[in-house]
């Protein structure tokens, strides 16, 4: 076994040196890395506008390439997350939580720098981890049916009330709010129209990307605006950024972050229904449970920004399990990778690795040299990043308006969308001015419409019985877990408030 996937390993790297493999490998990183720092531009948009070019190429040097934009998306999506709080990717709206509070204490550098090595740590990890249990976990993945994955998605929903920084109450609130939005729009069992109101856009349902921009980016401006000591403080933190890389004691406090982020977003990338936001979601409430100091998660823990940023990028490699395994698209990259591979007379499937072995173990192996080429790309800007924040806010804040702006217009080019995520920043303004968190809202909006979808077609193979849910033991272990970490969290927040 050991002597076969060194062989593997080889004949894949045969395929990835070639110069132009090479070559390819590294446009698509370098894309990623420009579609993840801009924000509204979107990965799935961007694999779709290099797809044609991809035509001309051979199977794995086009699989490289938008592999390559994909995960190399997930290295740059934190960079705005971190300075100016508007996530450049959805994956990396958790980072904003802690990211953002540490930008403006002036540890910018470190936490740039852990996101960097945090993502090359959980990447390449997960290479390792792709090439052995690839097989063993396609087969898990197979077991999940509905009912499983609703329990899932259960189990995610009461990690998110962990994510709170301040009100429980407050937090269930917002997520109820965010699986409201999230029933906007087309029906898809029955094809009815929900809450649209005669709004064309709102038939696909409310787009996440101009949600997110508008609660954190539009947010953040007015709320600075509104509040010039707010302003003042920002920039006078924006002048004393001490370091560009973590120090000795917050890599101690990363590495558990980091090797638990891996594991979290490895085996959750895998699953049809996880995927990288639910495995930052997770990673994130992991830490503060583990954390001895929960109550700090939300001020600039660097715990906060290791966790997901490596479960992120874990997850990004580990959503090819499905993809080469099993022919399976994890999510909408996924399914646009699998149509190139069909345009270029490759089967996605069981029978990939039979008969298109360059592909397989190309790809595998490309994410490696991938993973070291974004991290050689990457540190070098930490600098020039760091370099931003010390623009004045006054010039500032008219630029990430216009960014914002023209980010979610870029997306289908229509004004309405525009007015959604002005809407959703003046409510998210209000929001931070009352104390109300937005994250808790994003993720219920993402996890909202798997878990209605799940839970109708589990509904419907049981022919209206709940007890689906407990028959299956997969479903059942998982409700049983989310069920104690209800008690034990609704426990220990008595007694937080009884010795206050």
């Amino acid at each position: 076994m050991e002597q076969n996937i060194w062989q593997n390993i080889l004949y894949g790297l045969q395929v990835c040196v070639v110069p132009m493999n090479l070559l390819y490998c590294f446009i698509g990183v370098l894309v990623g890395t420009l579609v993840g720092v801009l924000p509204g531009i979107g990965t799935t948009a961007a694999v779709s506008l290099l797809l044609p070019s991809t035509f001309s190429l051979n199977a794995a040097s086009a699989v490289i390439m938008l592999a390559g934009i994909y995960y190399g998306a997930q290295y740059g999506g934190s960079t705005t997350s971190i300075l100016v709080n508007i996530p450049g990717e959805a994956t990396s709206a958790i980072t904003c939580l802690d990211g953002y509070q540490m930008a403006r204490k002036g540890r910018a550098g470190a936490a740039l720098g852990i996101s960097a090595f945090g993502s090359f740590i959980g990447g390449t990890l997960s290479c390792i981890l792709l090439m052995v249990v690839a097989p063993p976990l396609a087969n898990m993945a197979l077991k999940f049916g509905p009912a499983e994955y609703v329990s899932l998605i259960i189990l995610a929903f009461v990690l998110l009330t962990y994510l709170a920084a301040g009100s429980m109450i407050k937090a269930l609130m917002m997520a109820v709010v965010g699986v409201i939005i999230g029933c906007i729009g087309m029906d898809l069992i029955t094809g009815t129209k929900r809450f649209v109101y005669g709004i064309l856009v709102l038939n696909d349902g409310v787009g996440l990307v101009p949600v997110i921009m508008g609660l954190f980016g539009i947010s953040e401006v007015l709320l600075n605006v509104d509040h010039e000591i707010q302003a003042r403080d920002l920039y006078t933190s924006n002048s004393k950024i001490k370091g560009l890389l973590p120090n000795l004691e917050e890599w101690k406090r990363s590495i558990g972050p980091i090797l638990r982020g891996t594991g979290i977003g490895f085996i959750l990338g895998a699953l049809p229904t996880g995927g990288a936001i639910v495995s930052t979601l997770t990673s994130y409430g992991v830490e503060k449970r583990l954390s001895k100091h929960p109550e700090k998660f939300g001020t600039g823990m660097i715990e906060g920004v290791a966790g997901p940023e490596t479960a992120n990028n874990a997850a990004s490699t580990s959503c090819f399990v499905p993809l080469l395994t099993l022919g399976i698209p994890q999510n909408a990259v996924m399914a646009i990778i699998i149509g190139a591979l069909i345009i270029h007379g490759v089967q996605p499937g069981p029978l990939l690795l039979k008969n298109s072995p360059d592909v397989f173990w190309g790809v595998i192996v490309s994410m490696y040299i991938g993973n070291a080429m974004l991290l050689i790309l990457n540190l070098p800007l930490i600098g020039m990043w760091v370099k931003i924040l010390k623009i004045p806010y006054p010039i500032f804040f008219p630029l990430i308006l216009l960014f914002c702006l023209i980010g979610v217009y870029s997306l289908n080019n229509m004004t309405t969308e525009t007015i959604i995520m002005i809407i959703f920043g003046v409510m998210g303004y209000f929001m931070k001015k009352f104390d109300y968190e937005a994250a808790p809202l994003v993720f219920a909006l993402v996890l909202g419409p798997m878990l209605e979808m799940a839970f109708r077609q589990s509904l419907l193979l049981s022919n209206g019985s709940l007890s689906i849910f407990l028959k299956k033991p997969i479903s059942a272990s998982l409700l049983l877990t989310a069920g104690m970490l209800l008690i034990m969290g609704i426990v220990g927040r008595r007694r937080v408030n009884k010795e206050d």
